[in-house]
């Protein structure tokens, strides 16, 4: 027997093995650096459980996101490259359009003085993800709420994930933080009334984590939270309400109430990993995908305030790309410790791999770095990052299309073709003495900026950046350099497109989309992630259905009713194959229906819908639209 048992032993040395480390990125939305009690630069915010976070692993003080706007970062973050080169630059991968690679430019007005490049709509699947990677060395892979990153083909269950919770591919939240939401094929635990969407999250990543807890397992929880739309739990909005303090810059009782709903979802992660007992083989990375929002306004001011950094979201300004930073590794990170070394979105993938020590496939690069030595407690000295934005903004602080280096303690941002004569021109700040980059120190430093352009102009060569290009139909008299920075005003509203209020619609207006009729069809195209038909159908009440024939891609949608005392409700429906189809859904309405929602798949070919019947299930009312 003994005998047996040492052979069983060497042959199979595997199943003896310490298990691989699980790994949870926690990814935030909108959190900005000041935006919890990490740093002392909070009195309003609570965030118990980032701190208990944190006082297991370490605290990073200069960690970078990618971009200032989310699906850059995002990105970023899963493939290890630069949105410069990969071309995404903008929060736009939930447009109808399906577009895989930057392109130059051809037009701008004549107010601006460069042309910004054209950016793709999606995440290519050719690059391959740290999920993949991960999946392929055999761990359970699961993505946990916001994406962004494209719909289906470009959806997680594309790049390497086995799950994908709610498999939205919008920029927010569906409709609301509370329940009722407008997920497609997501809804709310009956059993839980004004549930919010972070509770119901974290509880589906626990499950993850349970179901998988004997296997090495990556959980992808990238929160919705703090991004718009701004609402809360009310009886925590109260609550922050009676604390606010008028003098200080962070003052709205709903961002609060926010920011502690997030909190709430971490320590609901972190309870599960003590419970099961694998908290000690399990990295955890929490950081957030921009900085803090300083353009919305809700309770009457702006959501949050990244003092003492400059600007927030949507600006190369410390206020937009700085933001919170822990890693949690065991055995690597010492319990409590802080680091001063600079990290960014990029360097998460290549420092999993070397401290997991998984091969990149061959031929793989990265634009990040590993940042082992500083989670032993050591120092990245010399390391540059990068951030490319050639964009025009309309935010505070917004500066036109641009890019920066940060360096030990100085960083010098790029303007494109905005100096003398068409040149460049350049801000210099040095951040230790300036963290709010109040000084240019461009003009006293010219041999400093010269050195770190020079590593900008390396840095676009390399990863191949499509960039700005001189605007032949520039007129200075038209160009206001004084606005620069300035918050722009909101446009008004546009008027409803003709084919809302078209008549052969027949009282349906369409939202998010563009609808048509032509030979009895209604042709649905620019069809967004809420694209719908709606329709005031008051007169009809009570449980009723709703019957009509579509032709569309297959996928999962559904029609709501909107009464005008109550919430909306919805029934979920699904599309098969790709030809005319008779869908009839159940509206289990105890009142008059309101106003009615016909939601669409987002898809990039149009969409037919012959006609549409409600009808009570008593049969006493009948509207029957063919158009």
């Amino acid at each position: 027997m003994k005998r047996f048992s040492l052979y069983f032993l060497l042959l199979c040395p595997a199943l003896f093995a310490a298990k691989q480390p699980n790994v949870i990125i926690i990814l935030a939305d909108d959190l900005g650096w000041s935006d919890t009690t990490l740093y002392g630069t909070t009195k309003f915010y609570q965030t118990p459980n980032v701190e208990r976070l944190a006082q297991r692993g370490m605290t990073f003080t200069r960690a970078y996101s990618a971009s200032p706007l989310c699906s850059p970062t995002r990105s970023a973050l899963l493939t290890g490259l630069s949105p410069a080169r990969t071309g995404i630059t903008v929060p736009n991968c939930h447009m109808p359009q399906t577009v895989l690679e930057a392109t130059v430019g051809k037009k701008g007005p004549p107010n601006q003085q460069v042309v910004q490049p054209n950016p793709p709509t999606r995440l290519k699947t050719e690059y391959r993800t740290l999920s993949e990677t991960l999946h392929d060395a055999g761990y359970a892979t699961g993505h946990f709420g916001k994406w962004h990153l494209g719909p289906e083909p470009y959806s997680p269950l594309q790049q390497g994930f086995d799950v994908d919770v709610p498999h939205h591919p919008g920029p927010g939240p569906a409709g609301s933080y509370v329940a009722p939401w407008k997920f497609a094929d997501f809804d709310a635990d009956p059993d839980v009334p004004d549930q919010h969407i972070e509770d119901r999250m974290a509880k589906e990543a626990v499950a993850f984590m349970e179901k998988h807890k004997d296997q090495p397992f990556y959980l992808n929880y990238w929160m919705f939270s703090v991004h718009a739309p701004f609402d809360a739990k009310k009886a925590r909005i109260e609550k922050h309400r009676a604390r606010v303090n008028p003098a200080d810059p962070q003052r709205s009782p709903t961002y609060a109430a926010m920011v502690e709903s997030m909190d709430d979802a971490i320590g609901t992660l972190l309870d599960t990993l003590d419970r099961l007992k694998i908290a000690d083989n399990t990295v955890i990375i929490f950081t957030a995908d921009n900085g803090g929002n300083m353009y919305n306004e809700v309770d009457g001011t702006t959501p949050t305030s990244n003092v003492p950094l400059r600007g927030g979201k949507a600006c190369l300004f410390e206020g937009g790309t700085r933001v919170p930073g822990i890693v949690v590794w065991p055995g690597i990170t010492k319990e409590g410790a802080h680091s001063d070394a600079l990290v960014q979105s990029e360097d998460y993938y290549p420092t999993l791999l070397e401290g997991l020590a998984i091969k990149a496939a061959p031929e793989q690069r990265f634009d990040g770095s590993s940042i082992l030595p500083a989670l032993k407690g050591g120092s990245l000295p010399g390391k540059a990052i990068f951030q490319y934005f050639p964009h025009y903004g309309t935010v505070p602080d917004w500066l036109p299309p641009a890019v920066s280096v940060h360096r030990d303690d100085w960083k010098l941002i790029r303007i494109f073709y905005s100096g003398e004569n068409g040149s460049h021109r350049h801000l210099l700040f040095n951040l230790k003495d300036d963290l709010s980059e109040k000084t240019n120190l461009a003009a006293q430093q010219p041999a400093l900026v010269a050195e770190l352009d020079a590593l900008i102009e390396t840095f676009l060569k390399d990863t191949h950046a499509v960039v700005p290009v001189p605007n032949p139909a520039f007129d200075p008299k038209q160009y206001h350099p004084e606005l620069e920075g300035k918050q722009q005003p909101k446009t008004k509203a546009k008027a409803p497109a003709k084919d809302e209020s078209d008549p052969a619609l027949q009282g349906w207006k369409a939202r998010d989309c563009k609808a048509a009729v032509k030979n009895g069809i209604v042709r649905v195209t620019n069809i967004g992630f809420e694209c719908f038909l709606g329709f005031g159908a008051s007169k009809h009440s009570g449980p009723s259905t709703a019957t009509f024939r579509i032709k569309a891609k297959p996928g999962t949608s559904h029609f709501d009713w909107l009464p005008k005392a109550g919430k909306a409700q919805n029934t979920p429906f699904t599309l098969q194959g790709t030809d005319w189809q008779e869908i009839t859904v159940q509206l289990p309405a105890t009142g008059p229906l309101g106003i009615v929602r016909l939601y669409l798949p987002m898809q990039e070919q149009p969409v037919e819908i012959d006609w549409i019947e409600l009808r009570s299930s008593d049969g006493s009312q009948v509207t029957r639209t063919e158009f």
